[in-house]
């Protein structure tokens, strides 16, 4: 636990940039992180410091500490002006993370203009997760239509083929939800949506998406602001009016940005587990309890496995170090979780799996979007096992291949030979059905259906053709 030390204390340590520090973002992190973590844990308990792409920062690999500063967002602040390195211009100038950090959104930001931002984002997002609302059964129907309209498409070769599921079903349909949240106008959305697949990717041309991206997002807000609408941009504005455009296409950036990268890994992640052997999860999923088999998964492979950097008020001692003030630290979820003083006292063999798990964060800045997100990937996942009658991976669990950044870890794709079931099963009827959306989404039409299609649809027909 933490412990507040006095000005004039001396570190039992030199500063953190003069210490030796192991890279954490290697060849073996990306494959096997969990050995990682092993190593730091042994070297240095439960706290470490690492260098995450040339910046020195601490790693907090414990969960009893994880919970300490995730739970006192007072001494334990986000917001990047407590980062004393770069307030003192000492980080690189082309540091990998810095335009992501320096967006800075709800997830982000510290300092008392949080909480109105994050009040505002609740009641923004209320309709939308609570469901006696029309809005959350509506975004329901819709969403197990964006998804039997991906599997309809990704089994055009018949009724057994093989398909990419990452590529075809878990990335794609938690961008559909996020852009039904957005409440883009005509085919707005349809480059929107590409854009923010290349920059999730991080790859050669992640700059200029991201440049697009918050331009369509900037668009998306200022006609928000003259015409509002039942949906999620509108309801911010009303919470919150002193947005300007630039502050909500920031915000709309994180929703879209971390409801699809989020689902779309909790959605792979539960589908490896139901079908690779793990009988805990199997016996959940076989028993209709979409829910808690991923609550088990995210106990095991959470999506998001670090969080953007904390730092203390005051030099503080978490774990064997002295946390100078100011510091940059990182808590690691999928290092707490696998923490001894946790994980041996979870029961593996039990089809009910513990909540004390850090997916979704703990204390006043849990993910105010996380009953969205279980939700669209419960819907996801029941789908696909309602119309697909036979599920194997075609490659052995230990080749599946992984992506690993600072934050998200998920598989870059997932081979899976599949069969379908002898008649579609209908998607859960909790809702009217929504109306039907316009030829320009590229989301609403059966496979065969030549409307024009979105940038996105026409990228998944290309990957069935290609096929």
């Amino acid at each position: 636990m933490g412990s507040h030390l006095s000005s004039g204390s001396a570190a039992r340590h030199e500063p953190l940039e003069a210490m030796s520090l192991e890279p954490l973002m290697t060849t073996e992190y990306e494959r096997r992180p969990a050995l990682v973590f092993e190593r730091l844990r042994r070297i240095h308990g439960p706290v470490a410091p690492v260098d995450l792409l040339g910046v020195p920062v601490w790693l907090v690999l414990g969960y009893e500490e994880a919970l300490e500063v995730l739970r006192n967002d007072h001494e334990w602040p986000k917001g990047l002006e407590n980062w004393r390195a770069r307030e003192e211009g000492r980080l690189p100038e082309d540091w990998p993370l810095g335009p992501s950090l320096d967006v800075n959104h709800v997830l982000i930001q510290g300092g008392e203009g949080y909480r109105n931002l994050r009040a505002a984002w609740d009641v923004a997002l209320k309709p939308f997760q609570d469901p006696r609302h029309p809005q959350a059964r509506q975004l329901r129907a819709k969403t197990a239509r964006d998804a039997d309209e991906l599997i309809t498409l990704l089994s055009q070769a018949g009724r057994t083929g093989w398909a990419d599921l990452s590529a075809q079903f878990s990335r794609p349909l938690p961008l559909m939800v996020a852009s039904h949240l957005l409440g883009f106008p005509g085919s707005q959305h349809d480059d929107a949506l590409m854009d923010m697949w290349r920059v999730l990717d991080a790859g050669p041309d992640a700059g200029p998406a991201l440049e697009r991206l918050l331009g369509a997002l900037a668009e998306l807000g200022a006609w928000k602001m003259k015409k509002p609408g039942d949906d999620f941009p509108s309801y911010l504005l009303a919470a919150h009016p002193g947005l300007g455009v630039e502050d909500l296409s920031r915000e709309l950036m994180m929703l879209l940005g971390m409801t699809s990268d989020h689902v779309g890994i909790l959605i792979s992640n539960t589908v490896v587990e139901a079908i690779s052997g793990n009988v805990s999860a199997r016996a959940s999923l076989s028993a209709g309890m979409i829910r808690e088999t991923m609550n088990r998964v995210v106990m095991q492979k959470p999506p998001l496995v670090n969080f953007v950097p904390r730092f203390p008020v005051v030099d503080t001692r978490l774990g064997n170090y002295t946390i100078a003030a100011g510091d940059p630290v990182w808590v690691s979820v999928g290092a707490a979780h696998a923490d001894p003083e946790f994980s041996d006292k979870v029961c593996p063999s039990s089809t009910i799996s513990t909540r004390a798990h850090l997916a979704w964060g703990a204390g006043p800045r849990q993910c105010p979007a996380r009953e969205l997100a279980t939700s669209a990937a419960s819907i996801g996942v029941s789908r696909l096992f309602e119309r697909l009658s036979g599920l194997e991976l075609s490659l052995p669990m230990d080749q599946l291949p992984w992506r690993s950044s600072p934050f998200m870890r998920g598989l870059r794709s997932l081979p899976v030979r599949y069969t379908l079931a002898d008649a579609p099963a209908a998607p859960p009827a909790d809702a009217p059905a929504p109306p039907a959306a316009p030829p320009s989404s590229g989301q609403s039409a059966a496979a065969g259906d030549d409307r024009p299609r979105s940038s996105l649809w026409r990228y998944l027909a290309s990957l069935v053709r290609g096929r």
